[in-house]
């Protein structure tokens, strides 16, 4: 056994290591090693504090458009364009001399083409659709249209 430690004490891998100059470049690798770490690191760091400051600043920029848009619209607000279109919209008003014209909404519908006839269609199908389908089906409806407080339909 003592012979086994005595062949591992005369070995030149370990006469080398015990030279102050190999052990000096250990050190000097360890230190290297350990400041490019720490290097590492604070580039990440700052990598990432960079990334917050750009999504900050573009949130800047944002809020400010928005701010300006806000701006615009307010001074738009005290046009008398905008006053009088609220007027009119609003209260019914109209500007002197002129006369206001009450129209039912049926009768303004049937002249426009197509969408009269689509909205009518539309809402003909599927009460049509609802009596071809089997009770079971229809009372499922039933009770989804109640869970759900849509309006009631026909009720087949």
């Amino acid at each position: 056994m003592l012979d086994r430690f005595k062949k591992y004490q005369s070995h030149p891998l370990l006469h080398q290591l015990r030279d102050v100059r190999s052990l000096g470049m250990i050190g000097f690798a360890v230190v290297v090693l350990l400041v490019s770490w720490s290097g590492v690191k604070t580039i990440q760091t700052n990598y990432k504090l960079e990334q917050q400051i750009a999504q900050l600043r573009q949130n800047n920029d944002i809020q400010e458009l928005q701010n300006n848009n806000q701006q615009l619209r307010n001074e738009y607000y005290k046009t008398p364009q905008y006053l009088e279109l609220a007027a009119r919209q609003n209260f019914g008003l109209a500007a002197p001399g002129e006369k206001e014209l009450l129209v039912p909404k049926d009768i303004a519908l049937s002249y426009v083409k197509g969408i009269a006839s689509a909205n009518t269609a539309a809402a003909a199908q599927p009460s049509e659709a609802k009596k071809h389908l089997p009770y079971y089906q229809r009372n499922v409806q039933a009770w989804i249209n109640f869970f759900l407080h849509r309006a009631a339909q026909d009720a087949g």
